[in-house]
């Protein structure tokens, strides 16, 4: 039989026939499965469609100095000349570039389900000529994907070569693209896919609240662009939407009729619809993060970006390793957001903040930011067997500017009007009570000492920690409580974590500096009702002593005629955990709340945290 590759027989030499089973002397790149194909096509021959010659990764350094391979960071890339081609040519090699991609993409399990998508523009003002972008459609396989599919726009977003599948529709995140070009104007290339892995990454924050995943001392780390092995990389992450783009004006159609058709009118609904968009999230990240080359989008995928379609694809794939290691890390108890304390080489973070002064117990503290320990992601060991669970009030199981914002300036303003409601004995009792406070702290500084008002409002304001002042207190929270003016504050989680622990045979107890009163009144005048009835035990510092030292833990275990190691005690004070340790209690847990003081980086490693009373309830 004739090979129906005879015609292209490129050698008239008969005594080379029967070489291959065409019967005809070949090439041997049309035979890559030869020893003698195989070289000829890996030695010159590169698999992807190429724009330029001689890319590399290793370009201009972070500082903009030009790189070699033993820089750290690398922050362009660099290539040579462009292969000449007319601008048809160069439009036929994109489209075919882009349809190589999406394929690739496909394989990788990246684009599944015609998701993802892939922009790339050549051209620009450093090449004298406008920029052609060129967009991957919406809609279709990816692996079936073929360059005529693709939209060639302009810059305004105008349609100026369609595909000849005239059915195509564009990308709905092509007004995300455009968002990239406008913050990031050396960017080229955009790639979107859905993988898994980045999907995953988004859910390592158990309250889905983060605004960024944090990765570091990973190898590939460096591979993103900006970025050594021991920097902290940081992706940001923004909210899931129906759609990813902006409302547009009706121009900017793909028809080229005067008159809007019916599929026009669908493509702008669905792509540009005036529902919630990505595209003001994605903005304000672009320009919050100036280093970042991705975004995370949470339950969605990720988008990510180069210089060059080489530069995009290496970042993104470097993304996607990072993203399935911080994953598998997780699942093995290693936070991939952490320095090494050890085992590995690091340099000492010099800057590291000492340890904070804590203020603790029922008193209330200032106004601190403590969102990195919010959004730390870190998943505790739950003792799911122990039955007695000792709790701490302020950020714990309320928040820690409800006595500083809520109670203290209750008492403020309502002082005067409770000492007019005492007999004149009483009054005298309490000046009394407050002028020995003063003498006991030191306070001098009083405008009216024969005044109470004058006296305890200045008391307040100097968060003042006194005997008769939170006696006096205590009277007033509690005709408040009791009148309907005050609602003791605690976290939605507090309800349902004490039904779980009271179905389970788990005793609740408190343990706060604020009077056994105080605590009582606190959750029996709550914001979700009378929780009273799940507690077991109160402890203060009268009953069992300070909670910053040891001996108090071992009371409170007499008392409770158990071991200390029995107990769980949750609090938001590294001093008070520390003491509990030191007592034997035998699962100290860190709650961290927003407002609570900073958990310095000893507490992180010594202590497991929690984000709600949830995670203590066990299966």
């Amino acid at each position: 039989l004739i090979s129906p590759l005879s015609s292209l027989k490129m050698s008239g030499d008969d005594s080379k026939h029967r070489l291959g089973w065409s019967r005809d002397d070949l090439k041997p790149q049309l035979f890559p499965h030869t020893r003698e194909g195989k070289v000829q096509i890996y030695s010159s021959q590169r698999r992807w469609v190429q724009l330029a010659h001689g890319w590399s990764r290793i370009g201009e350094g972070a500082d903009g100095e030009k790189s070699n391979e033993f820089s750290h960071r690398v922050s362009s890339s660099s290539k040579g000349n462009a292969i000449v081609e007319d601008a048809d040519g160069e439009a036929r090699a994109v489209r075919s570039l882009i349809a190589q991609l999406c394929e690739h993409f496909y394989k990788n399990g990246w684009a599944t389900g015609t998701s993802g998508g892939v922009c790339i523009r050549v051209g620009g003002p450093q090449e004298n000529r406008p920029w052609r972008v060129f967009v991957a459609p919406s809609g279709i396989q990816k692996e079936d994907m073929v360059g005529d599919d693709v939209f060639e726009l302009d810059m305004d977003r105008n349609v100026v070569v369609p595909p000849r599948t005239s059915t195509r529709k564009q990308s709905a995140c092509t007004p995300l693209w455009y968002l990239i070009f406008k913050h990031r104007p050396s960017v080229t290339s955009i790639i979107h896919t859905h993988s898994i892995n980045a999907q995953l990454a988004t859910l390592l924050d158990p309250t889905e609240c983060s605004k960024s995943l944090r990765i570091t001392h990973l190898e590939m780390v460096k591979g993103v662009g900006h970025h050594a092995y021991d920097d902290v990389l940081e992706i940001p992450i923004i909210d899931n939407r129906p759609s990813e783009g902006r409302s547009m004006h009706i121009g900017r159609c793909d028809c080229t009729k005067t008159k809007l058709t019916v599929a026009c009118l669908r493509f702008l609904i669905h792509s540009y619809c005036l529902a919630d968009m990505l595209a003001d999230q994605f903005e304000e990240v672009l320009a919050k993060y100036p280093k970042a080359n991705a975004v995370l989008v949470r339950r969605h995928g990720v988008f990510a970006w180069g210089d060059s379609w080489e530069q995009a694809k290496t970042q993104y794939e470097s993304f996607d390793y990072l993203f399935q290691s911080a994953v598998e890390m997780k699942k093995m108890g290693v936070n991939p957001w952490e320095i090494p304390s050890q085992g590995t080489y690091r340099v000492a973070d010099e800057t590291e903040p000492k340890a904070k002064r804590q203020k603790t117990g029922f008193n209330g503290t200032g106004k601190i930011d403590n969102s990195s320990d919010l959004n730390s992601n870190l998943t505790p060991i739950l003792p799911r067997d122990a039955k007695h669970l000792l709790l701490d009030i302020e950020g714990c199981t309320t928040s820690i500017s409800f006595v500083l914002e809520t109670l203290f300036p209750y008492v403020s303003k309502n002082v005067s009007a409770y000492v007019e409601s005492l007999t004149p004995s009483e009054q005298e009792v309490l000046l009394e009570s407050l002028k020995a406070d003063l003498t006991q702290a030191h306070i001098s500084q009083i405008d009216d000492v024969s005044s109470i008002t004058s006296i305890v409002q200045t008391m307040v304001r100097l968060d003042i920690k006194a005997a008769g002042l939170k006696t006096m207190q205590g009277k007033m929270w509690k005709a408040g409580y009791e009148n309907g003016q005050l609602k003791g504050h605690v976290y939605a989680d507090l309800p349902p974590a004490l039904q779980w622990f009271q179905s389970h045979g788990v005793k609740v107890h408190i343990y706060s500096s604020g009077s056994v009163q105080a605590q009582k009144l606190l959750f029996g005048h709550s914001c979700f009702g009378d929780l009273t009835s799940h507690f077991a035990t109160h402890f203060d510092i009268t009953t069992s002593g300070n909670k910053k030292q040891a001996p108090s833990y071992g009371n409170i275990a007499a008392h409770l005629g158990v071991s200390p190691s029995e107990i769980v005690f949750c609090s938001d004070s590294e001093a008070e955990l520390k003491a509990a340790k030191e007592a034997g209690i035998g699962y100290p847990i860190m709650t961290v709340r927003p407002g609570n003081v900073a958990i310095t980086a000893a507490g992180k490693e010594e202590f497991p945290k929690i984000f709600s009373l949830l995670q203590l309830c066990g299966a």
